[in-house]
């Protein structure tokens, strides 16, 4: 297995015995089964993981003799980006290798490892052989995101080694690569009412899908299915078809294969299409309007809540007529402070439909399809620090930004560039960064700057209003994973008060070390985000100040729980105090912040694996979970930090409820600038009045939007087996 290149040899640690299809994927399959004394057997899924890593990866691995044989072989064969290298002398990048070379490195599970090296390593072009392991992964990341600093590379690499910091997918897949994506997320792009717009987002489509990214939509602009065109009545063919369009070109582009193109659309809830919209997910649903892949997204602002209570009838106004009336998009007119006064007006077109069977539609969808996403407006723009409206989310309703109309010639060039929105993402894993050495502060600062480097070093020429929105903001979405691990950890159950407590005081103290960080940097860099002083956090003090929630004596900044306490006390944490947050206000009044936006917590799903944690904050759906991961099937998963000894403290999600799983969203939402990516878990005996309360009592809670509704399938009769950890659980 030798290649062309005298500097690098293929190794292999095998013995002439090993056979994966009955070593490491049989022994990870044991997890699955009991020991003879009823235990789960998690070593047995540790040994899967080692007999891989030490078999066939070092099988399959090139490895090299030295760091600059190494560098200059990835480099001048088209593998890893020179220019990135090129920042640092050899001598560091010796000393940076040699350094998480010795970290001692090892995944903590069998699918970790897997997914690391199936779908983040880089290989080679053939896609037979490994050209790095994780810590030459995260080297490679560090040394993109440090941009030249040592130093900074050197903290970014510990971070994610450590396992405390996980840059998202596109960021660890890409960085550091010669043939890759963007490190970007997602997008999210408003489309007007005209064809210029709808022309410049299907292309959007295309582009942005081409490079990785997930890409939402917003559709409430659009005029809907038979109005007028230059007067003309009965003519526009509404949202549907341009649904259809943009399914098409996401299936049609994705990068390189690598990454499937993957899409949303946002419609508000008195958009006339809005049942139409709808019905596109129904399983029913004939083929010319049926939406496979495109995810459904659904806004809905106080007034829809409030007509369904009162039992009256919804107006849904049309989009055309409105811009016609108010002079500016539907999307940017407050529904619930104009209903009755676009009621009243006749030049507004307006059709009715019954508010409580709208929500008993979302509830029918979402039982068959999980969709859609539901984005509570007014909740998301009174919490919205930051000029203008929010009138959408992102693929996974965890992005909640302001953007820009554009205009365009009828060449299709800008008459006038917008702002458009790109995600930069990676999430804390919260049980490692609370035990972390230098203090949870210094993660999250090291944290805030790596992702800051990846909104500063991405430019999204082929969609202008991107690239502004990036260049003018600087936002980034910081996240968190690992509670329901930590919790169970520290023997709290999830949604007790002790969890409750914990969340919020964990929240508090990131989002201040998070602007204490983002303020350093606009002193660093002698300027902040575009609009700040338009912002909330320019206000006086005590006059809608942002920071007034932790300064005017609302609410206690202190645990409410002894245990709360301890945890943050044994570890040397400082819970920021009043007289903190004041002296960050007034720091921040004086010279800004440097990220428009600093929080966003995401569903994350692969790197929850490779890191070994919980996902996001919501509550395992399994003690042990099952995956179907491409050729060699079924592969078993263990939830983090679980033992024979704490399985009392891993009840599922479905177990739990959602009424818990809210209360736990409630307490992170107020402090986190953007959203939180909040999947619901039902039982199979869950009613569509079930989901409806649910709707309710999150928009209550202050929840600012809903991403999945799962409901538990149930087992076929006949289909426990014996012994088997996940049927019996």
């Amino acid at each position: 297995m030798a290649i062309t290149d005298s500097t690098a040899t293929a190794t292999s640690t095998a013995t002439a015995t090993y056979n994966p299809s009955t070593d490491w994927h049989a022994l990870n399959a044991m997890l699955n089964l009991y020991d003879e004394q009823g235990r789960i057997q998690f070593d047995k899924d540790k040994a899967a993981e080692r007999a891989y890593v030490t078999g066939h990866v070092a099988e399959h691995s090139i490895v090299f003799p030295t760091t600059a044989q190494r560098l200059d072989y990835l480099i001048r064969n088209h593998y890893y980006d020179g220019k990135v290298f090129a920042q640092y002398s050899p001598a560091f990048l010796d000393s940076l290798y040699a350094h998480v070379e010795s970290s001692g490195f090892e995944f903590s599970t069998f699918l970790g490892a897997f997914k690391f090296y199936s779908s983040y390593a880089l290989k080679t072009f053939d896609g037979k052989r490994y050209l790095e392991d994780f810590p030459q992964r995260a080297a490679a990341v560090a040394l993109e995101l440090a941009a030249g600093d040592e130093n900074m590379a050197l903290a970014i690499a510990d971070e994610i080694i450590a396992g405390r910091f996980q840059p998202a997918t596109p960021t660890f897949l890409n960085l550091g690569k010669a043939q890759r994506g963007e490190a970007v997320s997602c997008f999210l792009v408003r489309i007007e009412d005209n064809m210029e717009s709808i022309s410049r987002a299907i292309n959007a489509a295309l582009q942005l899908s081409k490079r990785g990214g997930g890409v939402a939509l917003l559709l409430s602009n659009l005029r809907e299915l038979g109005a007028p065109i230059k007067h003309i009545e009965h003519q526009s063919s509404g949202v549907v078809p341009i649904m259809k369009l943009l399914e098409d070109s996401f299936s049609y582009a994705n990068q390189l294969g690598a990454r499937q193109g993957a899409g949303a659309v946002y419609l508000n809830a008195h958009h006339p299409d809005i049942m139409r919209f709808l019905d596109t997910k129904r399983e029913n649903a004939d083929e010319k309007i049926r939406i496979k892949t495109l995810a459904l997204g659904v806004v809905v602002p106080d007034i829809t809540f409030e007509l369904a209570k009162a039992k009256k009838p919804m107006a849904l106004f049309s989009p055309y007529d409105v811009e016609r009336v108010y002079g500016k998009p539907f999307a940017d007119i407050s529904v619930s402070e104009r209903y009755d006064e676009m009621v009243a007006d006749n030049r507004i077109h307006k059709t009715y439909i019954d508010a409580r069977q709208f929500f008993m539609t979302l509830a029918e969808l979402q039982f068959e399809s999980g969709y859609p996403y539901i984005m509570f407006e007014d909740t998301v723009n009174r919490a919205n620090p930051i000029a203008g409206r929010v009138t959408m989310s992102n693929l996974c309703s965890e992005i909640l930004q302001v953007q820009e109309p554009s205009t365009y010639n009828e060449d299709l060039s800008y008459a006038h560039i917008g702002r458009d929105v790109s995600c930069n993402l990676g999430s804390l894993n919260i049980a490692k960064a609370m035990d972390a050495i230098k203090g949870l502060g210094a993660t999250v600062e090291t944290a805030v700057r790596a992702l800051t480097s990846v909104a500063d070093h991405t430019s999204m020429d082929c969609v202008p209003s991107i690239r502004r929105g990036n260049e003018e903001g600087h936002a980034i979405g910081l996240g968190q994973m690992n509670l329901h691990g930590f919790l169970a950890r520290e023997a709290i159950h999830y949604g007790s008060e002790e969890a409750l407590d914990f969340t919020d005081m964990y929240f508090m103290t990131v989002a201040f070390h998070a602007y204490r960080t983002s303020h350093a940097l606009a002193v660093e860099r002698g300027r902040a985000f575009a609009g700040f002083r338009a912002s909330d956090y320019a206000k006086p003090a005590g006059q809608g100040n942002y920071f007034d929630k932790y300064t005017d004596g609302r609410r206690s900044l202190e645990p409410r729980t002894d245990k709360v306490r301890q945890l943050f006390a044994e570890r040397g944490i400082h819970i920021p105090t009043v007289a903190d947050w004041q002296a960050l206000r007034d720091a921040i009044m004086q010279d800004g912040i440097y990220n428009q936006n600093l929080q966003a917590v995401p569903p994350t799903g692969s790197i929850s694996y490779i890191n070994h944690a919980t996902s996001s904050i919501h509550p395992i759906a399994s003690k042990i979970e099952i995956r179907k991961e491409g050729k060699i099937g079924r592969v078993y998963y263990p939830a983090a930090y679980m033992t024979n000894d704490n399985l009392d403290y891993y009840e599922d999600a479905y177990t739990i409820g959602w009424k818990k799983i809210i209360d736990t969203y409630a307490e992170a939402t107020q402090h986190v600038d953007q959203g939180l990516s909040l999947t619901l878990f039902f039982p199979d005996t869950a009613t569509t009045r079930d989901l409806n309360k649910a709707q309710i009592y999150a928009w209550r809670k202050g929840i600012k939007t809903l991403y999945y509704i799962r409901i538990r399938q149930q087992a076929l009769e006949g289909t426990e087996v014996q012994g088997c950890v996940s049927c019996a659980l």
